[in-house]
């Protein structure tokens, strides 16, 4: 049975346990404190920075990620603070523990005598310590405090500055001319309106050039670029803010901070547009914005030349590359991207190496040198490699050259002189299909006027020579070998096209051609021992002085393929006897003979549609899948109205005014309709359609106000106008009684 004092002494070393704990949670908070309170004054610094630097805001972002990273780095090892770690710090920190902290984590029974009477000490001692309130791990506050005041005093600073860009940056006043203002309520009072507008441009920083202020309204920026447009107003007491019409958009301008009166946006422009503006009723003129597209690096290679072949002997092997490179902003990168071909045949590898040219990068233009060292790339006779280039703008665009190859020359072939004296003709033959004849045809007969009788007879018997050709090609389909029997009738054949055709005779086949064939008939007296068999054999035999058994096509192709040549034949005989008119009837019926043909030896299997298999609403029904259930969507492409029937109204309403006619409230919308069209076109030519614009709409005011409108304002808008009108179609002239003299002899010639 346990006695009392070992009851106190257990309840002793237990709380002393629990003051452990208690102490490396405490130091675990402290910790914690002492690095969040820094990280918490670096985000409202990197808010007040977003404030004041819109467009640094994805710097920002990043920024903010690798601080909550370094906060998170700090913060981890505060995870493994455990009573087991908070022991030793105890022991470096308090003397009076004399190293001993970690026995009260040891179970006593387990403890010897001496063990168990230092526990019950060191218990005693924390308990001492804990009741003067210095049982606590130290924490170095003093740098946190100093960084997060100065971040505090940063963020106040970046706060309280003025929500205007730096005096250096700052808008220039530009010249704005806007219409009449809305006559005011009370008399005397000045009408609200703008008073001043100014305008700063900051181009993209890839192109490295500085921000400007436009001198003008209408002005030119780099593509990416960001425009700040900043007006003052006048009497503007409950107005709404003023508008900014960005094309089709309408941008509302938002105050500035510490500015009474004055308003501002910011936009990236990437396209050319047009802007006005819009306050307390009145309106600016239209004014352009041009904006120059970044255009990708251009490379040109002047040495070598396409194709290098590099001789075995008496050169050394190694290839000059000179280029030039240029870009409208400035380059980043520049490679040589090299392939090396080695081997032949089958056995050809490959293998890519790439030389970084960037060193040689200066400015917008610059020249690119490099050697090719065929034995260091890893080439031997025989080999070749291909190269291109390749450039980087710093606004990420990539050009590349064509390839280049390098040939080293092989010196183990050579063509001996045998080689050389032989005449073997390896190019296949190429015959013309009958459907190139016709064409041919029919373009000798337009270019007869201007050919001399000379060269269209030869042209003529060239193209019968080329039927002859073909005529001969497809009679080998039925066993016609010679010139002999071909273009013969077919015996008993039902295909007569023209009765005019010549009537041919089949001539005797030659005795002897230049190898073997089947030996003639003989007479029963001279019957061979082996005729039986040869009567067996005779369906399987290639006859060649027989063309009706020379092949193994159906009779009724044979009979129209006998029609084909019949044709043939006779289209040859007239082109070659330069009777181009009278040969193409042959020619068209033999195309349609031959189509005839194709379609009749083709294999026809009937359609067969899709039988989807059955859908298995065991397993779709009901189970809440929408995978593939979206709504379909139809895409439909409009064409664009055409903008003549509006330019066309306007100028006839533009003829009417200039002759003094009274015109009506309702005629503006003629004017804006036209206005719309001109208004695109400003987009490709703002310094010819720009007035216009402003002239037009300036009428269109006055129209609706009941005005007369200017001469001075109509002028500028008709001729644009005019400008915009399609050019009309050619009307074709009736040719001279003499061309119509001439054409009708030549047309009599031709019969």
């Amino acid at each position: 049975m346990r006695q009392p004092t070992d009851l106190v002494t257990s309840v002793e070393v237990a709380g002393a346990r629990e003051q452990l704990r208690a102490v490396g949670r405490r130091f675990v908070l402290r910790r914690g404190v002492a690095v969040l309170l820094p990280a918490l004054a670096a985000a409202v610094v990197l808010v007040a920075g977003a404030r004041h630097w819109p467009a640094g805001a994805p710097v920002l972002a990043v920024l903010g990620g690798l601080g909550v990273l370094l906060a998170g780095w700090r913060l981890w090892p505060l995870r493994q603070v455990s009573p087991t770690t908070t022991a030793p710090r105890l022991d470096r920190q308090f003397p009076e523990l004399e190293d001993s902290t970690g026995l009260l984590l040891r179970d006593a029974t387990g403890l010897n005598l001496l063990e168990s009477l230092q526990q019950q000490r060191v218990a005693r001692q924390l308990a001492a310590l804990r009741a003067t309130d210095s049982l606590v791990l130290p924490v170095d506050f003093r740098p946190a405090g100093w960084l997060t005041g100065g971040l505090l005093l940063l963020a106040a600073g970046l706060w309280w500055w003025p929500a205007g860009i730096p005096h250096q940056a700052k808008p220039t006043r530009v010249a704005v001319h806007f219409s009449e203002p809305a006559r005011p309520s009370k008399p005397g009072q000045t009408p609200p309106r703008i008073s001043e507008t100014a305008l700063r441009v900051t181009p993209p920083a890839y192109t490295r050039l500085a921000a400007f202020a436009p001198v003008q309204a209408s002005f030119q920026c780099p593509q990416g670029a960001r425009v700040r447009w900043q007006v003052r107003v006048r009497n503007g007491a409950g107005q709404a803010a003023p508008v900014l019409e960005l094309g089709p958009r309408r941008l509302e301008l938002r105050p500035v901070a510490g500015q009474a009166g004055t308003y501002f946006t910011e936009q990236i422009l990437n396209a050319s547009t047009l802007y006005r503006l819009r306050y307390a009723g009145t309106v600016s003129d239209d004014y352009a914005i041009d904006v120059r597209p970044d255009l990708a690096p251009v490379l040109r290679i002047t040495t070598p030349k396409p194709y290098t072949l590099v001789a075995a002997l008496g050169q050394r092997p190694e290839v000059s590359i000179r280029a030039t490179v240029r870009d409208d902003y400035g380059l980043s990168r520049a490679e040589l991207v090299i392939t090396v071909a080695q081997g032949q045949g089958e056995a050809v590898k490959f293998h890519e190496l790439r030389r970084d040219l960037s060193a040689g990068l200066s400015g917008a233009q610059a020249n690119l040198n490099s050697l090719l060292n065929l034995p260091k790339l890893g080439l031997t006779y025989g080999d070749e490699l291909y190269f291109y280039l390749l450039a980087r703008d710093n606004n990420g665009h990539t050009a590349r050259t064509d390839s280049y190859l390098v040939q080293w020359q092989d010196t183990a072939v050579a063509d001996s002189a045998p080689d050389l004296g032989m005449g073997v003709k390896v190019a296949p033959a190429y015959f013309r299909s009958q459907r190139q004849i016709i064409i041919d045809t029919d373009k000798l007969l337009a270019e007869k006027p201007r050919l001399d009788a000379a060269t269209f007879a030869a042209r003529a018997n060239a193209l019968g020579f080329d039927q002859q050709s073909l005529r001969l090609r497809y009679g080998k389909f039925l066993g016609e070998e010679s010139e002999a029997g071909i273009g013969a009738p077919a015996p008993h054949s039902p295909i007569a096209e023209d009765e005019d055709a010549p009537a041919t005779t089949t001539a005797e086949a030659p005795e002897h051609d230049d190898h073997d064939h089947a030996a003639p008939p003989v007479s029963p007296s001279k019957t061979s021992p082996t005729a039986e068999t040869d009567a067996l054999m005779e369906p399987y035999i290639h006859k060649h002085d027989d063309s009706e058994t020379a092949d193994f096509l159906e009779p009724a192709v044979k009979t129209k393929l006998h029609a084909v040549l019949d044709q043939m034949w006779a289209a040859e005989l007239r082109l070659r006897t330069g009777q181009l008119a009278a040969a193409r009837p042959y020619e068209y019926r033999a195309l349609r003979l031959l189509k005839e043909v194709q379609q009749q030896t083709r294999v026809f299997v009937k359609k067969a549609g899709f039988t989807p298999p059955p859908m298995p609403e065991a397993t779709l029904r009901l189970t809440g899948e929408l995978a593939g259930a979206a709504a379909p969507q139809r895409q439909q492409m409009l064409p664009a109205p055409n903008p003549q029937p509006a330019i066309r109204a306007a100028l006839r309403w533009l003829a009417s005014a200039e002759q003094g006619q009274p015109t009506r409230p309702a005629d503006a919308v003629v004017l804006d309709q036209a206005g719309a069209v001109l208004a695109g076109a400003t987009l490709t030519r703002p310094g010819f359609f720009l007035p216009a614009l402003r002239a037009l709409r300036e009428m269109s005011q006055a129209v609706r106000a009941g005005r007369p409108t200017r001469a001075a304002s109509r002028a500028p808008a008709a001729r644009a106008l005019t400008e915009l009108l399609a050019t009309p179609a050619p009307t074709p002239a009736a040719p001279p009684a003499a061309d119509r003299l001439a054409r009708r002899y030549f047309q009599e010639l031709a019969r």
